[in-house]
């Protein structure tokens, strides 16, 4: 017997707890790292910042998350889920609240820098966690539900801008500071949580996996001491694991260049087209990000029913085509704008936008799950960091509609990936997987389950 128990409807309640309680940070995620663009028409009108400047705010957080994500994901899989699923929203709490009284753009970039660093940690933590306490058949809806809330926090951010545009040319700082008093909230709540009994098990502490599995499920649970068995981080780059650590870092860099190089940017794009209105720029910058949102939500409702390959391979294809469509248009209008970049998020979020909270923590053994999605995570932050600084240099250079085919050709290489390595996991629990992992490459079909039921 091992962690069978956590199947048992009776934990439902325990689970949703954890999962709403993870989702709430990539909540946070979500505002923190779509506020800045939300905020930077004001901040622009504030402060006489140059296009590199711009730049260099606009991605400061997103090169923080990368470093986050590389460096605290495998000291998560060292020192516990438990200490750093808290520790990493203290810096939430704090840098976003410095975010808000930043007085140079240096400053601001600084702090958006270390806001960052707790952004990209949240990822592998709040994932990992989610899947090691989550039962086998709801596993892909708790997992892409913290994906799903990334995008509730993205439109709060424009709901927030536009509740707090009237008060004048600080608003943008009222808007940085929302983020901190979320964090607060959230902070309290979640040092109430255990420590995740795999990753005891995993280190190899059986007794104290028990003591938790026992005080979550209300029953003896014994577990067997072989779940303990550990991998090496370099063992993500082995023959048996690369072609899933490729799997996971493509397809996840391929969905961050194309979603944040648009999204980015949507308030810069739409201006010129809303006759100098903010707040006309808000409404529909935040209409696209609702589509997106709705994205989020088919996919969550289809991931245990159509499972995660069909549901990747449509996501990648609908953002193509929507990407294609934009970039054969040189001179479309607001409406036209809306509702094709509208449909491109609603693609992108039903599969990718997902998902990557999905398979990085299914595909790979417990001892290095962490490091895998924070791996996963920093390599999506380099191309979220190529989508923002690439984005204003190809349009400067080539116009809207040609910079769009770089995405739309980034969109159809995430589809090949996919279509060429996307595995089946449904209906698999982690220690089938695990166990899947360390036998064998997946060379074979990957229409077939990665692990066939047993």
């Amino acid at each position: 017997m091992g962690f069978e128990q956590l199947d048992s409807l009776k934990l439902r309640a325990f689970q949703r707890r954890v999962t709403l309680l993870s989702a709430a940070g990539t909540f946070l995620d979500g505002f923190d790292l779509t506020v800045i663009a939300v905020a930077m028409p004001l901040i622009l009108s504030q402060w006489n910042v140059g296009p590199v400047l711009q730049g260099l705010i606009t991605s400061s957080a997103v090169v923080g998350s990368l470093i986050g994500a590389l460096c605290l994901g495998n000291l998560t899989d060292k020192f516990g889920r438990k200490a750093m699923y808290v520790i990493d929203l203290l810096a939430f709490v704090v840098f976003a609240a410095l975010t808000a009284f930043s007085q140079t753009a240096w400053q601001l970039i600084l702090f958006r820098f270390l806001l960052g660093v707790g952004i990209g940690a949240d990822y592998p933590i709040s994932a990992t966690l989610v899947a090691e306490f989550s039962s086998t058949k709801s596993r892909g809806q708790h997992s892409t539900f913290l994906g799903a809330m990334w995008f509730v926090g993205a439109v709060a951010a424009y709901l927030a801008g536009i509740l707090l545009l009237p008060l004048g040319p600080n608003a943008w700082r009222y808007m940085l500071l929302t983020g901190a008093a979320f964090a607060l909230i959230v902070f309290l709540f979640r040092v109430k949580l255990p420590e995740s009994p795999r990753w005891l098990a995993a280190k190899g502490r059986v007794k104290e996996a028990e003591d938790i599995m026992k005080k979550v499920t209300g029953q003896k649970v014994i577990i067997n001491s072989q779940i303990g068995q550990r991998q090496k981080v370099t063992d993500l780059f082995s023959k048996k694991l690369f072609r899933r650590t490729f799997f996971v870092c493509g397809f996840w860099f391929c969905y961050a260049v194309a979603y944040y190089g648009i999204s980015m940017y949507t308030p810069t794009i739409l201006k010129p087209l809303s006759h100098g209105s903010q707040l006309m720029t808000y409404i529909g910058s935040g209409t696209i990000s609702i589509l997106g949102l709705l994205g989020a939500i088919v996919g969550l409702n289809l991931v245990e029913r159509i499972g995660r390959r069909p549901l990747i391979l449509i996501s990648f294809s609908g953002l193509t085509a929507a990407l294609v469509v934009l970039a054969i248009n040189p001179s479309p209008s607001m409406a036209f704008l809306v509702i094709l970049f509208s449909l491109a998020v609603l693609f992108a979020n039903m599969g990718g936008g997902i998902l990557n909270f999905v398979y990085p923590a299914e595909l790979f053994p417990t001892s290095i799950r962490a490091s895998a999605s924070g791996l996963a995570t920093s390599v999506s932050r380099i191309g979220s960091i190529m989508g923002i600084l690439v984005f204003p240099n190809l349009v400067a250079a080539w116009g809207n509609s040609h910079a769009l085919w770089f995405f739309a050709i980034i969109s159809l290489t995430g589809l090949i990936i996919s279509a060429l390595l996307a595995p089946e996991t449904k209906g698999c629990n982690l220690e089938e997987l695990n166990h899947e992992a360390m036998l064998q490459d997946q060379t074979a079909n990957p229409d077939r389950p990665v692990f066939r039921n047993m």
